[in-house]
């Protein structure tokens, strides 16, 4: 087995002090410290295993101490959080930094614009606490990297750029770029790649992905309406694509208090590619498009802020192991945002994988075995064949304009409303309790 070696000295004995705190001398490098990447890294650790974190982009300087307000209160993206990945951060003792700024989901309203058909699920009918939580990203980005940098098992290396990776039976070298411009070096035993729709560990490995344009985009941001939103998430499907509404804590609390009605929400906005820029220019003409699209289901909407697009493409690995790395999060599945199952299906991927490697740490085997890389892989296919047949299903099912499709699917919502036990199915695959 060999430690992480670096050229920079500096790095060698942050990662020898790494070490000597782990249950292993095996250790694991993570390319990409975006959510999924930092998430990985606290589950290895949860494990016992020491990795090193390998991030393009700088980190800003956070102090533990200073609790963000959300001085930006129409300002900023956000994401859903399946009950199962709750459940994952309660595991690594994560869950109680982040819950002040996580707003529940106790009902999800489901319809059609123009149409007749409609579904609703209700938390105490499924016989569970919630759905999930809406939680917004640079808050959840922030927990993680505090807990990140207070982990005794991981070293930070930000402000990389990775050139080259080198395998060899034994083990897998990372050759990088500082900003200062000179080129670094890192040995570990495994690699994983957490970089992105793009990533520059999966092309340079020369990997080949699936991609689908949807020829569609998606507008998100945060808005208000002047009705509460009593912690009820909203679908709704237009013949532009699906468009969503979600909780969100309002700026003096998670609205689970009378004083703290909630009247701020998370939206995703989809339409035609191309047809976007008005709508991030033009408040007023973005209101008036969401008023008529969900009508007075949440109320009115009073003001909206800052808008970002995003051009929705699917993209997929054609393989998620290559020797001694492994390609995770959005590198090897970029889905569509309708149900928000895209994070949480690399959550589950996280923890799967983090808990094999203890496994092989345990038994004292090589974290970096084809055979067991190749058995995660496997045994992650399923979900993840499931998840993507379900969103591709839903997007290409509610904008077919067929009038006899239309009316089918209109039927469906309604039996998937009235049938028993089909809601309970349904449900715990959304909340992610069965994969």
């Amino acid at each position: 087995m060999s430690d992480i070696k670096s050229s920079d000295n500096k790095t060698s004995a942050a990662t020898t002090n790494v070490l000597d705190y782990a249950i292993s001398d095996q250790n694991v490098l993570i390319v990409g410290g975006g959510h999924v990447g930092l998430s990985f890294a606290l589950l290895l650790a949860h494990q016992g295993i020491a990795s090193t974190l390998i991030e393009k982009n700088r980190y800003p300087s956070i102090s533990p101490n200073e609790d963000v307000k959300r001085s930006h209160y129409l300002d900023c993206r956000n994401t859903a959080l399946s009950r199962r990945t709750v459940q994952i951060y309660q595991q690594i003792g994560l869950w109680e930094a982040l819950q002040s700024h996580a707003c529940r989901i106790d009902s999800v309203q489901i319809s059609e614009q123009g149409s007749f058909g409609h579904a609703k699920l209700n938390k105490e009918e499924e016989n569970v606490e919630s759905f999930g939580q809406v939680m917004e990203n640079a808050w959840l980005g922030r927990k993680l990297l505090l807990a990140v940098q207070n982990s005794p098992l991981i070293n930070i290396i930000d402000g990389a750029t990775v050139t080259e990776v080198v395998q060899s039976q034994t083990d897998v070298t990372l050759i990088y770029d500082s900003e200062a411009g000179n080129e670094q070096r890192l040995v570990g035993n495994l690699l994983v790649a957490c970089d992105g729709r793009d990533s520059t560990v999966r092309n340079l490995l020369d990997i080949g992905t699936t991609n689908y344009d949807y020829q569609q985009c998606a507008i998100v941001g945060v808005v208000q309406t002047d009705t509460p939103h009593q912690h009820a998430a909203i679908e709704r499907f237009s013949p532009a694509g699906p468009l969503a509404v979600l909780p969100l804590t309002d700026a003096a609390g998670d609205g689970n208090e009378p004083h703290q009605a909630g009247y701020r929400r998370s939206v995703v906005w989809v339409c035609a590619k191309g047809e976007e820029q008005p709508y991030l220019e033009d408040e007023a003409l973005f209101l008036q498009a969401l008023q008529k699209a969900f009508g007075q289901r949440a109320g009115t909407f009073v003001r909206a802020g800052k808008r970002g697009a995003y051009p929705l493409t699917r993209v997929l690995a054609q393989q998620q192991i290559h020797g001694r790395c492994v390609i995770m999060g959005n590198a090897a599945h970029t889905l569509h945002p309708v149900a928000g199952q895209g994070f949480n299906l690399c959550m589950r991927d996280a923890e799967a994988l983090a808990k094999m490697l203890a496994r092989q740490v345990m038994l004292g085997e090589d974290i970096g075995d084809g055979a067991m890389l190749a058995s995660y892989e496997q045994a992650r296919k399923k979900d993840q064949k499931r998840v993507i047949r379900f969103c591709d299903a839903v997007v290409h099912g509610f904008t077919n304009p067929n009038p006899a499709v239309k009316i089918a699917r209109n039927l469906a919502l309604i039996a998937f409303d009235k049938l028993p036990n089909v809601k309970p199915l349904v449900a715990t695959y959304a909340m992610g309790l069965k994969s």
